[in-house]
């Protein structure tokens, strides 16, 4: 029994030998066909880095004001008898609006004529009368006094008259009407808005370290949703006089031409204002350079000899830059990247010094200097 259990061990023994080394051959078979394969290459997109203009820019949201704009509202209480003008009208300065009731002053008007007439009359005949001496120097004196009250009444009548007829008070476009023809107003009750908008206002703030790059006549450009194909150009007309004691901000004000009036107050814009002179930097999409604790890196492709089929092997090579200033997807490179040089935008995280790459571009991310967000 001992020497069969004896074979049976050796056999077991022998037959696992070989299992185990037929798995140990297979891995190094294994292990060697894929060092003779070498490295796969890994696939990546890039770009071309270039020189670009950047104009040194300060940038604010603003509020655009109109040059002149107010609620227009009656002096004085009444019923409404008419209307005048249609809801996004243009109207000139002193354009009738609005009517409102006035039988009862036009009357009391008309009264008050009668008697200034009558006073008046009789001053010039107590003139004449003073001239012959038949009267004294006082009587004469009481009915000049008598028609200045009564002149006085009759004006001070006539600007309550007026007063219910409300014109334009500028130059400008109507808004929504308010009222109706038969609706009853208090005194400051609004009928609507009128705006001048051309030129038009806009109004922003600056940090105050701004002001020694700040003068009137600065040319700004605004940016607004409305629009967001087109930009509008004006210029710093006032820089407030006063910081902010809260902020530290300062109050900038420009203006803008806007004759086809697109451009309407209470809007807000996003505002650039030029502070010097154009600046040549290499730029790269944001996702171009990988940001470490130990500085910032970017992947450059180069040359390495030639494939099987004589094409060229490309590899990518790791480098260190320092970067600048951003604007929108891009960035400044100020150091480690040469004009022309081939930068790997997407893919990098699985690259390494000497890793081959192949390239394809057919899908390449956002290089814009002014993204423009896309409504869902």
């Amino acid at each position: 029994m001992i020497k069969r259990m004896i074979i049976m061990l050796i056999v077991v023994g022998m037959v696992l030998a070989g299992i185990f080394g037929f798995i140990s051959f297979k891995e190094r078979m294994t292990k060697e066909f894929m060092l003779s394969q070498g490295e796969p290459q890994h696939t990546v997109s890039t770009t071309t880095a270039e020189f670009m203009d950047w104009l040194p820019k300060l940038k604010a949201v603003g509020s655009l004001q109109a040059v002149q704009g107010a609620e227009i509202s009656a002096e004085v209480p009444g019923i409404v008898a008419n209307i005048h003008f249609k809801q996004g009208d243009n109207v000139q300065y002193g354009t009738p609006l609005l009517q409102l009731r006035a039988g009862d002053d036009i009357a009391k008007l008309q009264s008050l004529k009668a008697t200034a007439q009558l006073a008046r009359i009789t001053y010039l005949r107590d003139q004449a009368q003073f001239r012959a001496k038949a009267i004294s120097k006082q009587t004469l004196d009481v009915d000049k006094a008598n028609l200045d009250v009564a002149l006085a009444n009759v004006n001070q009548q006539q600007a309550l008259v007026d007063k219910n007829l409300i014109r334009a008070p500028f130059t400008g476009r109507l808004g929504v009407r308010l009222v109706d023809v038969g609706q009853y107003l208090e005194a400051g009750a609004s009928i609507g808005t009128l705006q001048a908008l051309d030129p038009i206002f806009v109004d922003f703030f600056l940090p105050q370290q701004a002001l020694a790059t700040l003068k009137s006549g600065q040319k700004v450009t605004l940016e607004t949703d409305a629009y967001p194909t087109q930009k509008f150009t004006g210029a710093i007309t006032v820089i407030n006089p006063k910081i902010d004691i809260n902020t530290r901000n300062v109050l900038v004000r420009a203006t803008l031409n806007n004759p086809a009036h697109k451009l309407l107050p209470g809007m807000y814009v996003t505002v650039a204002v030029a502070t010097g002179q154009a600046q040549r930097y290499i730029t790269l999409p944001r996702t171009a350079i990988t940001f470490n604790s130990f500085g910032a890196t970017v992947y450059r492709i180069e040359k390495s000899g030639q494939d099987e089929k004589g094409k060229p092997k490309l590899i990518a090579k790791q480098s260190f830059v320092t970067t600048g200033d951003t604007r929108g997807d891009q960035v400044a490179v100020l150091k480690g990247i040469n004009e022309g040089d081939i930068v790997v935008t997407s893919g990098q995280i699985k690259l390494h010094n000497d890793a081959p790459v192949a390239i394809d571009n057919s899908v390449q991310p956002t290089n814009d200097s002014a993204p423009q967000p896309t409504d869902q």
